[in-house]
């Protein structure tokens, strides 16, 4: 019995092994390719950002989020390199393998080939052949011997071929295995200029740390009134949630289909829309056009301020100044509001869900407007002497608020 756990336990420890290992090895060279050049264009935005906020003397916080971006895409990056030269690798062995086949086969055929060689040279007269045929007992034995002077021409024309082909194999395989310790050699320099590249920035991030930790009490104010102003926009919104469900309700009652759920009230038709939204799980477009995450969703320790942790209920996302925001997904306009430390913000129903957008100076659409996919929503605040430009998004079902980084593309 003992024996018998001991291969149940060992049998589940193999299967957490490739659960957790398949989804890596599950990575094709060219997916690598892909996530490194989307990386390489995230950094380079984020350089964008950064030289835009270096123009601003005073050293913000936004600077030091900014800078916390680059360096986890550097880090996701120089993961891709190295996923990718294992890869690599891996075919560098399979190569040499390969190769080493071959030039055995070759050997062994030119082996056979050298034999056959010699026995042609030996039996090279005609007559030779000729007189094997006819010392046959009968005709049935002189054709079979016929034959057999055919088939070992053939099977000698056969092998040189072999030879040639392997030959030519064996060339296009040494060709391959150059290109590709060529590849291992150009990442093992990239890796090693981004691992630089990362030293650089933590070191940059710390000293960045170390000035904003003399400004206490300026970071304690703005995240005060950030604070405020996030709480603001919670109520606003579950204002407006109530009112709706509220609204939604009554007309459900006098049409003679009351709502039998605590949940927000649907019609067929926002049914349907909820429901495509919900579909779409993973694969919104982004807010803006492009951009980079900023801050993510929840609760986490302050980047300055020791035991403090702030919440966020959606996710920032810094841009380009001058850009403007947009729908992630067709919807009405619910509501129009200004909130005092988060401009102007507009919300949209999508059925059951509800995507709200804030960080606005003006705005393109009013309520009741129908939203299209990408429409833009309004030009976001580019705020005096900070060089900063973000939008911030909130994804909501109902009460519920949701993780929008679940819900958006993944770049």
């Amino acid at each position: 019995m003992h024996r018998l756990n001991n291969k149940i336990l060992s049998f589940f420890f193999l299967l957490v092994l490739l659960i957790n290992v398949l989804p890596i090895n599950a990575q094709t060279k060219k997916e690598l390719e892909q996530k490194k050049q989307k990386l390489q264009n995230e950094i380079s935005l984020t350089n964008k950002l950064l030289n835009e906020t270096r123009k601003n003397k005073d050293l913000t916080i936004d600077e030091l989020l900014k800078l916390k971006s680059k360096i986890s895409s550097r880090t996701d990056l120089i993961a891709a390199i190295n996923s990718e030269m294992k890869l690599i690798n891996k075919e560098i062995k399979k190569s040499n393998e390969e190769i080493g086949n071959l030039e055995n086969e070759i050997s062994r055929l030119k082996v056979e080939y050298a034999k056959i060689i010699y026995y042609a040279f030996k039996h090279r007269s005609s007559y030779d052949k000729m007189m094997f045929v006819f010392a046959s007992k009968n005709v049935n034995q002189a054709y079979k011997r016929l034959k057999y002077i055919q088939q070992y021409s053939e099977y000698r024309k056969a092998q040189a071929e072999e030879i040639i082909k392997n030959q030519a194999s064996l060339k296009l395989k040494i060709e391959e295995l150059k290109h590709t310790n060529q590849e291992k050699t150009v990442l093992v320099s990239i890796e090693e200029k981004e691992k630089q590249n990362l030293a650089i920035e933590k070191a940059q991030q710390e000293t960045i740390v170390q000035q904003l930790q003399g400004k206490e009490q300026e970071l304690k104010s703005e995240l005060q009134k950030k604070q405020e102003a996030a709480q603001k926009l919670d109520k606003a919104i579950q204002r407006i949630i109530e009112e709706e469900i509220r609204k939604a309700r009554e007309a459900a009652k006098k049409a003679g289909t009351p709502s039998t759920t605590k949940g927000f009230p649907l019609t067929p038709k926002a049914l349907e829309l909820s429901n495509s939204f919900a579909a779409n799980k993973g694969k919104l477009p982004w807010p803006v056009t492009e951009g980079v995450i900023t801050a993510q969703f929840g609760t986490h320790p302050h980047p300055v301020l020791e035991n403090i942790v702030i919440n966020n209920n959606g996710i920032d996302i810094s841009t380009t100044a001058g850009a403007k925001a947009r729908a992630i997904f067709e919807g009405e306009i619910s509501s129009v509001v200004i909130i005092p430390g988060e401009g102007k913000v507009v919300m949209i129903r999508h059925g059951e869900y509800l995507s709200v957008y804030s960080y606005m100076t003006d705005v393109f659409v009013k309520k009741g407007d129908k939203i299209s996919t990408k429409q833009e929503l309004g030009l976001l605040v580019n705020e005096p002497g900070k060089s900063k430009t973000q939008v911030h998004i909130e994804i909501w079902k109902g009460m519920t608020k949701l993780n929008p980084e679940f819900w958006i593309l993944r770049r």
